[in-house]
């Protein structure tokens, strides 16, 4: 059998963590048929079919969830010995707004560390609209907030984020009452998005819970003390669902979130091409 080529092994490892062709090729700056071509000679290689194919659907076969631990050892000891050469660790400051954290960020941070073990990753969690302006002034080398202001053109959409009514399955709201809400406090665009939809549909509102980041909201919303405007992705999963059918709400529109940076050099662009590309997989 032939030596493997890195690349491919590579791109075998971002496929099946991304489950996309097209997100691995983000990730290594290549096309999507590029991807295919060095994985297909990856498998004709070692004789083994490592992913299924469908026009929707890219899954591991299962000699390719055998093949994928050893898979990762080998592209890790590839980053270690390119990084003995390096003569300084690379800082990452990124910003990421509280509503678009979610359960998954460290499964995203073992990803970074993954495609760069001597990058040092510094994160900032905020509004979006206090990460947005620590970006612009230079405090940020990127940030990945939710679009709020329509005529600015710069940055990358990552994927779309659709909102719900979030609560406990079981919170009670009594007709001809205001809806009880947990909001981040002002500013938020989200907060502001939630009431003026509801201010449009002519819903009373009462502000319940104020929290200080999503977790403070996540936990008030599992305690059945109010509904709070939600990413579905983010919000609780095992313990809140999206009421907003069964009160009659009116839908919430979703948001773009978006990846801002101004960084030129190839190795924490990598990283942060890595990053962009594991949170659209996840809200995939």
């Amino acid at each position: 059998m032939k030596a493997l080529d890195v690349e491919a092994v590579q791109a075998f490892v971002l496929v099946a963590d991304l489950s996309s062709f097209t997100r691995a090729a983000q990730v290594m700056e290549t096309t999507q048929s590029a991807v295919s071509l060095k994985i297909r000679r990856l498998e004709d290689g070692l004789g083994r079919r490592l992913l299924e194919r469908t026009p929707r659907l890219v899954r591991l076969s299962a000699e390719g969830a055998a093949f994928l631990g050893a898979a990762r050892n080998l592209v890790a000891a590839h980053q270690s010995a390119i990084g003995s050469f390096a003569v300084e660790h690379r800082r990452l400051v990124v910003g990421i707004s509280h509503h678009i954290v979610g359960s998954e960020l460290a499964s995203l941070l073992k990803r970074m560390y993954a495609t760069d073990p001597g990058l040092v990753i510094q994160l900032h969690v905020d509004t979006s609209r206090s990460v947005l302006g620590a970006f612009d002034d230079g405090r940020l080398d990127a940030a990945i907030v939710l679009r709020h202001d329509a005529k600015r053109r710069d940055g990358d959409v990552l994927f779309e984020e659709p909102f719900g009514w979030m609560a406990a399955p079981d919170f009670h709201h009594r007709p001809g009452e205001p809806l009880r809400l947990a909001t981040q406090a002002e500013p938020c665009s989200v907060r502001a998005m939630a009431v003026e939809t509801l201010d449009a549909a002519g819903i009373a509102w009462t502000e319940a819970f104020v929290g200080g980041g999503l977790s403070t909201i996540g936990a008030a919303i599992s305690a059945g003390l109010a509904v709070a405007a939600l990413a579905r992705r983010v919000a609780p999963p095992a313990d809140t669902v999206d009421l907003g059918p069964r009160l009659g709400l009116p839908p919430l529109p979703s948001r773009d979130v978006m990846l801002h940076s101004k960084l030129s050099d190839a190795r924490t662009r990598q990283a942060l091409r890595t990053l962009g590309a594991a949170f659209a997989a996840n809200a995939a």
